[in-house]
C-alpha cells in the first residue's frame, strides 16, 4: 500500500484536498479519510509526501508515431532498419513516460512496431505509456504517407486492409481522407479515400467495434470521414462551419495536433524541413485559427493528440500542446479534460483520466493547479505508472 500524502487532487472532476492510496497498480481511495479506507497507519506500506504539490491524472496522447523522431524530412526514416526504429521506439516512449504522459495511441508505424512496443510496455520489458496503436494507416495507392502505410483501392481492398490490421491486433483503425503536409506532391486537403472507400473502413471495424482515425485536412475529406461514422478526425485543418456542426452532432472527436503545424512552421526551411512541407504548413497554419472558431462555437468534442514525431515535435514535449490548445481558446480546465478524460473516451478506456478509485494509478505530481496554469504541465516533480513512482 503506497499512500501519496497531503497533496491537492485536480482533475476533470473538480479540485479538492485528499490523500491517495494506491495498491496493486490501482487507486484504492480517494480523501482525507483515504487512510481510514484502506484499515489505518499500520496499512500503509510507503509513502510520497505531496504537501504543496497537486496529483493529477497522468496524460493521453491520442495521435503519436513512435517510429519518428522529430527529424526534419520524416521520409527519411524508411531507409532506417527495423532495429534502429524499434530503439527509437524504446526512447520515444520512454522520454513521454518521463513528460508525464501515461498513455499514448499510435496512428502509423512500419509494420507491427507500434504493436509489438505495446506489448513490450505491458511486459515490463521497457518502459514506457500504455501503447494502443492502429498498427499501419489505410491509403490510396501513392496516397499521403504511402511510404509506410497499407495502399488500398476500391471499398473491397480497403475493407480487406482494415481487417489485416484488426488480425495483427491492433486497438484502432487509421486511415488517410485527404492528403498531408509531410508528402511531397500530396494536396494538404484534398480528398484521397473516396466516400464508398470510406464506408468500407468503418464497416470492417464496426464488428468489433473498434474506434477509428481519419487524418484530414481538408472540409470536403472531413465531412466524407464523418458521414461515414469515423471516431475522430485528425488534425482538421480547414474544418469549416458546416464540418463542424457535423462533427458536433454526431459526436466526433477532433484531434487538432497542434504541435506538428507548429513544429514545421516555427522552424522551416532553414532547420532542413522539406520546402514543399513548409508552404504546405504555412498555409495550414493560417487556415488553423477558423478551423478553432468553428469547433469552439460549434461545441466539438476535443481529445489531446500531437502528432509527436513529426519535425521537431518530439516525445519529451508532448505537454506543451495543452498550452497551445489554451493558445487557441480552450481554457487550462477543458484542455485538463482533452487530454485526460476526452481522450480516454476516444481511446474507449474506463480505467484512466481521473484521480478516483477503481482508476489505474497512472499520476503525475505538479507544482501548480494547471487549471490556473496550464504550463505546469510542462515540468512534473513525479511520474506514476500504474502505481510505480517511473520518474
Amino acid at each position: 500500500m503506497h499512500l501519496i500524502r497531503g497533496g491537492r487532487v485536480v482533475d476533470a472532476d473538480g479540485s479538492r484536498a485528499a490523500d491517495v492510496a494506491v495498491a496493486d497498480g490501482d487507486i484504492v481511495a480517494v480523501g482525507p479519510d483515504a487512510v481510514d479506507e484502506i484499515g489505518g497507519e499500520g496499512a500503509v506500506d510507503a509513502e510520497t509526501d505531496a504537501t504543496g504539490a497537486v496529483v493529477a491524472p497522468g496524460l493521453i496522447d491520442a495521435h503519436v508515431h513512435v517510429m519518428l523522431d522529430g527529424r526534419p524530412d520524416v521520409a527519411t526514416a524508411v531507409a532506417d532498419s527495423d532495429y534502429t526504429a524499434s530503439y527509437r521506439a524504446a526512447g520515444n516512449l520512454r522520454d513521454a513516460l518521463e513528460a508525464g504522459v501515461t498513455t499514448v495511441r499510435d496512428l502509423g508505424s512500419r509494420g507491427t512496431l507500434a504493436l509489438d512496443a505495446g506489448e513490450a510496455v505491458a511486459a515490463g520489458d521497457i518502459p514506457g505509456p500504455r501503447v494502443l496503436a492502429c498498427g499501419r494507416n489505410v491509403i490510396m495507392t501513392g496516397g499521403h504517407g504511402n511510404w509506410f502505410g497499407r495502399e488500398a483501392d476500391g471499398p473491397a481492398e480497403v475493407r480487406k486492409a482494415a481487417r489485416e490490421q484488426l488480425k495483427r491486433g491492433a486497438d484502432v483503425l487509421k486511415c488517410m481522407a485527404t492528403g498531408g503536409v509531410l508528402t511531397e506532391g500530396a494536396v494538404t486537403g484534398a480528398p484521397e479515400l473516396t466516400p464508398d472507400e470510406l464506408a468500407a473502413f468503418t464497416d470492417a471495424a464496426a464488428p468489433t467495434d473498434t474506434p477509428t482515425a481519419a487524418h484530414a485536412h481538408g472540409e470536403r475529406g472531413i465531412k466524407n470521414a464523418v458521414a461515414a461514422g469515423i471516431s475522430s478526425v485528425e488534425h482538421g485543418t480547414f474544418m469549416d462551419r458546416e464540418a463542424a456542426e457535423m462533427m458536433a452532432d454526431r459526436g466526433t472527436y477532433w484531434v487538432p495536433t497542434a504541435s506538428a503545424l507548429r513544429g514545421v512552421v516555427d522552424h522551416g526551411v532553414e532547420a532542413g524541413i522539406p520546402e514543399d512541407a513548409v508552404e504546405k504548413g504555412e498555409d495550414a497554419a493560417d487556415r488553423f485559427d477558423d478551423a478553432w472558431d468553428h469547433a469552439l462555437a460549434a461545441d466539438v468534442p476535443i481529445a489531446m493528440g500531437t502528432d509527436a514525431g513529426t519535425p521537431f515535435n518530439f516525445f519529451a514535449d508532448i505537454p506543451t500542446e495543452l498550452a497551445y490548445m489554451v493558445d487557441y481558446g480552450l481554457s487550462p480546465a477543458r484542455a485538463l479534460a482533452a487530454a485526460t478524460v476526452n481522450a480516454a473516451d476516444l481511446l474507449g478506456l474506463d480505467d484512466v483520466g481521473r484521480v478516483a478509485t477503481g482508476y489505474r494509478a497512472d499520476l503525475v505530481l505538479l507544482e501548480a493547479d494547471p487549471t490556473d496554469d496550464v504550463t505546469t504541465w510542462q515540468d512534473p516533480t513525479a511520474v506514476f505508472a500504474a502505481g510505480e513512482r517511473v520518474a
